[in-house]
Parts: C-alpha cells; structure tokens; sequence
C-alpha cells in the first residue's frame, strides 16, 4: 500500500523535472558563452600578434 501511494506522489511531483530542464537551460548558455570566448580569444590573439609585428617591425627601422 504505501508503495501504491509513493508511486502516485512521485509520478505527480513535477519539481525535479523544473530542475533538470533549468539545469539543461543553464549548460546550453554556458556552452555558448564559452564558444563566444574562444572565438573572442582567437581574434584578440591574432590582434595583439599584428601589434606585436608591427612594433618589431618599427623598432628595427
């Protein structure tokens, strides 16, 4: 009997369920901060080395 009523409350509870769609919501944003970053960080990079070029460059002449 009191697993028939378990079984019942627990199919009617809905609050894990909110978490895990809340917690897919939250890894789908991080993955795309993350993606966002990384394609940030390899401009920035490829920036800095045309400064860094071109300063050498100026500072042999």
């Amino acid at each position: 009997m009191f697993a028939k009523k378990f079984m019942k409350r627990l199919l009617r509870d809905t609050q894990g369920a909110t978490a895990i769609e809340y917690g897919l919501i939250a890894g789908l944003i991080v993955i795309g901060m993350i993606t966002a970053l990384n394609s940030f960080a390899n401009e920035s990079t490829e920036m800095w080395g045309g400064v860094e070029a071109k300063f050498n460059d100026a500072s042999n002449n």
